[in-house]
């Protein structure tokens, strides 16, 4: 019952988190609309193409400045993220989390309210959008870090598959929602949005549980060596030898000799030292890349290529989400099944370059062939992106090197998604650069940002590969 209450809670927690998220990608058709669309021009005194627009955005260079909002959230959020998992290793997670979802849900609120006051200055929107950045932070370690306390690594990829798609969930739900007012009054958008995290911070307080140990639950066993199977790279923070003949860390941790000790939260640069946290990380910065470009400009690439209206370009842009849902789910019951993690992630990546580079020379041809391209492309981009955040940031968190200490999940989230963040930072402010030169060259840039991401896993790969060979090679008696 616990376990189920955890993995609900958190998946609410954290689709609230996305949802709040999303409504700028919305929004921005709004701020610089096709005015001509809308009939003669009422203000004479104003420019007849941009009349309908909102200053600050209504100028030749609204993209970049579009960029500059993106780009001041998420380089906060990078920034942010790397403390955020220190803190949330020390600090009871209850807290930290419904205090980092009420202030999300006021400064998402204060972004809204710029439409009602009137606001015209763009830095106004700036600073909202770096302190919304840097308050969600608090999300992403302390949602994962209460699964990982739950779940152990048994089914973990399908598991975290599946509860990962509260992403995609609050992605959708943020563009239906802001789609609702996004023509009428576009600060709703926002508002509402606020709202429903705030009240979900409440809700997180009360009832969120952190460890199973606080209502008499037994820890779940997060890694289990056998001596065939020991991995030869896993040595602990100061190098030493994991463990003695072969015992397994679960056991290690729960030998008489330390009953009731506390463990202590691992360092940065001990996080850092567990092999492949590296490796997933700058994988993660250029998959990030990738997913956040299409988070937050395929709307207006919609608009703008097949010429819808805002509020249908939303509606269209939510099944890009869809296919993550189905992308994160088979990538985590894959890696479940093969056991390689990298492997699952690699294949996807090397799919998805060619899937965008079709999308967009025949994705607009039609409806149904606009569809069917956003959710292969969704699946294939998100499917990598869901698998590092989760399973493999709870293993790496879990690691059989840290001795059964659970202490290091947040940290390990935190340095894994605050690295792809550097990217979810880049992937945005490069296409309001590119994008004024054509968006072919922006999906160039997309497919090249996939290649480089399959490329920074190459050794985790082949490791793996090397480990089904040897696996074959002692079941067939060699």
């Amino acid at each position: 019952r616990y376990r189920g209450l955890t993995l609900v809670l958190t998946f609410l927690c954290y689709t609230s988190y996305h949802l709040s998220r999303k409504p700028i990608s919305i929004v921005k058709s709004q701020l610089h609309p096709n005015c001509s669309a809308l009939g003669p021009n009422p203000h004479n005194d104003s420019n007849s193409s941009t009349w309908c627009s909102w200053v600050p955005f209504d100028g030749d260079n609204y993209k970049e400045l579009f960029g500059a909002l993106d780009n001041a959230f998420l380089v906060a959020y990078a920034i942010g993220m790397f403390i955020s998992g220190i803190f949330g290793e020390r600090l009871p997670l209850r807290y930290y989390l419904s205090g980092g979802m009420v202030l999300s849900g006021l400064f998402t609120a204060l972004f809204g309210l710029g439409y009602f006051w009137d606001i015209h200055v763009l830095w106004y929107f700036i600073v909202v959008q770096v302190c919304n950045g840097l308050v969600q932070t608090t999300g992403w370690p302390a949602v994962v870090a209460c699964v990982g306390n739950w779940f152990g690594k048994g089914k973990r990829g399908l598991i975290m598959g599946i509860w990962n798609s509260h992403t995609s969930v609050g992605n959708i739900l943020g563009s239906l929602i802001a789609g609702i007012w996004v023509s009428s009054a576009w600060g709703l958008s926002f508002i509402v949005p606020g709202l429903i995290i705030a009240a979900m911070g409440i809700i997180c307080f009360f009832f969120l549980v952190e460890y199973p140990e606080d209502v008499g639950c037994s820890p779940p066993v997060h890694h289990v060596i056998t001596t065939n199977e020991k991995d030869p790279e896993a040595v602990t923070p100061n190098e030493r030898p994991l463990s003695i003949s072969g015992q397994s860390s679960a056991e290690h941790s729960n030998s008489p000799t330390e009953p009731a000790e506390e463990p202590e939260a691992i360092s940065f640069l001990g996080a850092l030292r567990i092999p492949g946290v590296v490796e997933f990380s700058l994988c993660l910065l250029f998959a990030k890349l990738v997913s956040y470009t299409f988070l937050y400009w395929l709307p207006l690439y919609i608009v703008n290529v097949a010429h819808f209206g805002a509020k249908e370009a939303g509606d269209l842009s939510t099944l890009f989400d869809v296919g993550g849902i189905l992308g994160g789910i088979f990538a985590g019951l894959i890696s479940d099944y093969t056991g390689g993690r990298a492997t699952t992630c690699c294949v996807m990546l090397v799919v998805a370059a060619p899937k965008l580079f079709l999308y967009n020379h025949v994705g607009q041809n039609g409806i149904g062939t606009s569809i069917a391209m956003l959710i292969v492309c969704g699946a294939l981009v998100n499917g990598p992106y869901a698998l590092i955040t989760t399973a493999v940031s709870a293993d790496l968190g879990t690691h059989e090197s840290l001795k059964g200490n659970a202490k290091a999940l947040s940290t390990v989230t935190a340095i894994i998604d605050g690295t792809g963040s550097i990217g979810a930072a880049l992937g945005p402010l490069l296409a309001g650069l590119i994008s004024p030169t054509g968006w072919n060259n922006v999906f160039y840039m997309l497919i090249a940002a996939d290649v480089l991401a399959c490329l920074l896993l190459t050794r985790v790969v082949v490791k793996e590969v090397r480990g089904w060979c040897g696996y074959m090679a002692r079941k067939r008696g060699y």
